[in-house]
């Protein structure tokens, strides 16, 4: 699977957004120009896993929600991922998925 550097970008850009940072006020926390952190919220630049690691923990956010636009942390974040699991699957087993999701969610 290729990463879509331009999703992540305005991922990264949402989130410093959110927490009302300004490009001059990450790019001094992070040590970096102003323009490499623009070309990296651009999707022009190959963000590196420990930038993207070192930008996460600034922004307070998980690499996981920046790379797949998921949070662990988010209570539906298998949603869509359970649906298309179990668009396919034969009755019986949906069946046996759903007794054992049961069993557990209930203990």
């Amino acid at each position: 699977m290729a990463l879509d550097y331009q999703l992540i970008g305005k991922r990264l850009k949402d989130a410093r957004n959110s927490k009302k940072l300004t490009l001059d006020q990450l790019a001094k926390k992070l040590d970096v120009s102003i323009p490499f952190v623009s070309r990296i919220e651009k999707g022009n630049l190959e963000i590196s896993l420990k930038r993207l690691s070192q930008i996460c923990e600034i922004l307070e956010i998980s690499e996981g929600s920046i790379l797949n636009g998921t949070s662990t942390t988010s209570k539906n974040y298998l949603n869509d991922d359970f649906s298309s699991l179990l668009k396919n699957c034969p009755a019986d087993k949906l069946n046996l998925i759903y007794n054992v999701a049961k069993i557990i969610s209930e203990s």
